[in-house]
């Protein structure tokens, strides 16, 4: 048999995989729950209002299954706007508000979700992990928005961050889909010749949205997030070339410069892939690169409920310290 029309196709027999024992135990409890959602029913991609009656209901279930938390009282947060888009500036209270330093982030949610009210949680956590000043960028999305507009928004939100800061005390980061965008804007305010910023963190990066590498099919399944093809990125993306760096920044070419970057992935993400291949192409390149994978870690991690995401948390304060300190 073949994938597609020509790939060879490796058939196994079903099997268990248990809960590994090499994890700690939040993180064992967490991956006996399976996946964590089912599949959506996805609409046809010209059911714009199919997407967005799906993607309210999906932000609503996120909303309710967020737990609770005194985070807020942690912070103040400013509201921005940057070119069409909305930006959460949060600074935690603990943060010297002579400090310069800012993390310009890109949340995720496949291209489609995590907007509004999430976006200002997500910041508000992330901003507190990091522990800096926080950009967090409400960029428009599909169905009323496809690629290039969030790509356009990040970008918008990165320029009107260098007209108050100056590139080495900005790092960027994302997830998911805000680490392609990371990757992808940084490539695109390089072509256009903006400065870089002194790193960027991508964690679980959509960086192929031709979706061709290995891990999409080895850990389907076994991602208690990620369940399987996701046409969210073809709403995202729309009439664009799949292998356009600015859609898919695998395809970009970092010879041309890029700064040092901390990718960060797990086992059973189907992203690891994405994550491996993207790392290779930057260290290829001679791009400053790590790459750091957890055992069992799935798309989500462990959904910030064991060690191990206390380990990733550390990683990422220890390298975006070095980056703005000049050492990464």
């Amino acid at each position: 048999m073949t994938i597609g029309r020509s790939l060879p196709h490796l058939r196994l027999r079903e099997r268990d995989i248990p809960v590994p024992s090499s994890v700690s135990e939040q993180a064992r409890a967490i991956l006996a729950l399976g996946p964590l959602a089912p599949t959506p029913e996805w609409p046809a991609l010209d059911d714009a209002d199919g997407w967005r009656t799906l993607i309210a209901e999906m932000d609503r279930t996120a909303l309710a299954m967020a737990p609770a938390s005194d985070a807020a009282r942690e912070v103040a947060v400013e509201e921005i706007s940057a070119g069409g888009s909305r930006v959460y500036v949060i600074t935690p209270h603990a943060f010297d508000p002579d400090d310069r330093r800012v993390y310009l982030e890109f949340h995720g949610g496949a291209f489609t979700q995590g907007g509004g009210e999430i976006c200002r949680l997500r910041g508000i956590d992330n901003a507190l992990r990091v522990g800096v000043r926080s950009w967090s960028v409400d960029y428009r999305m599909p169905p009323d928005h496809p690629y290039p507009v969030p790509l356009d928004d990040c970008l918008a939100a990165y320029r009107a961050l260098l007209e108050q800061r100056d590139p080495g005390e900005i790092v960027v980061g994302g997830v998911s889909a805000g680490a392609n965008l990371a990757a992808a804007m940084i490539l695109r305010a390089r072509d256009e010749g903006l400065p870089l910023p002194a790193g960027v963190v991508l964690a679980t990066p959509a960086a192929d949205l031709t979706e061709s590498g290995d891990t999409w099919q080895t850990n389907r399944g076994l991602d208690n997030i990620l369940t399987g093809p996701t046409p969210s990125t073809l709403l995202y993306a729309g009439a664009a070339d799949l292998r356009d760096p600015y859609v898919s920044p695998l395809f970009g070419d970092f010879h041309a410069g890029f700064p040092p970057a901390l990718l960060l992935s797990g086992t059973r993400d189907m992203l690891l892939s994405d994550t491996v291949r993207l790392h290779r192409a930057m260290r290829s390149a001679g791009v400053r690169a790590e790459l750091h994978v957890w055992e069992a870690a799935g798309h989500g991690g462990f959904l910030g409920r064991a060690p191990e995401d206390d380990d990733r948390a550390e990683e990422i304060r220890r390298f975006t310290t070095a980056c703005w300190s000049g050492r990464a």
